[in-house]
C-alpha cells in the first residue's frame, strides 16, 4: 500500500484537484488496495473549507466527483510519518515542507510534476488569483500528474 499526500498552499485548488483526479484514476486502474490518498496545505487559513467553487466545477465536469468530499486542511507533524510519498504543486509549498519535515522523512518530498516524469514543467501553477482558463490549465497538469505518478508506482510494484 502506497500512501500519497498532494500539497499546495491552501487546500482549496490545486492538490484537491489533483486528488479529486487520481481517486478517479485509481478506481479506473483497479489500484484501491494499492494506493491511498489524502490532500493538505501548508498555510491553514482555509481549514474545513470545501474546495474553491471554480475547481468543484471544473472537476465535476471532468467526471472527478470526488473533489465534493475534499476539505481543507494543514499538513500534520504525523503526516511526515504516516505517508510514504508527499507530493508538492511547487517550489515554494515543497520549500515549506522541507523545513517542517523531519531529517528522516525528506527522502518522501517530490515536486508532484516531477516525480510523475511531466516534461516541461515542474510546477503546478496557483489558479487561485486567475480566471477560469488558469483552472483548466491546472486541471490539464492534473490529468498528466496523475496519470504518471501511477504509471511510476505500477511499473514500480
Amino acid at each position: 500500500m502506497t500512501k500519497i499526500l498532494l500539497v499546495c498552499m491552501g487546500n482549496i485548488c490545486r492538490s484537491p484537484m489533483a486528488a479529486s483526479v487520481m481517486h478517479a484514476e485509481v478506481q479506473r486502474r483497479q489500484l484501491n488496495d494499492r494506493v491511498v490518498l489524502d490532500s493538505a496545505g501548508t498555510y491553514g487559513a482555509h481549514r474545513g473549507e470545501k474546495a474553491d467553487r471554480r475547481a468543484i466545477t471544473l472537476a465535476q465536469a471532468r467526471g472527478y466527483h470526488h473533489i465534493l468530499n475534499e476539505r481543507s486542511r494543514k499538513v500534520k507533524d504525523e503526516d511526515f510519518q504516516l505517508f510514504d510519498l508527499i507530493l508538492a504543486m511547487d517550489r515554494d509549498n515543497l520549500a515549506n515542507l522541507r523545513r517542517v519535515c523531519p531529517p528522516e522523512h525528506q527522502h518522501k518530498l517530490h515536486l508532484f510534476l516531477e516525480y510523475a516524469g511531466v516534461p516541461g514543467t515542474f510546477e503546478v501553477p496557483d489558479p487561485y488569483y486567475s480566471n477560469a482558463e488558469g483552472f483548466e490549465v491546472v486541471m490539464r497538469l492534473c490529468e498528466q500528474g496523475a496519470d504518471g505518478v501511477l504509471k511510476r508506482l505500477t511499473q514500480a510494484g
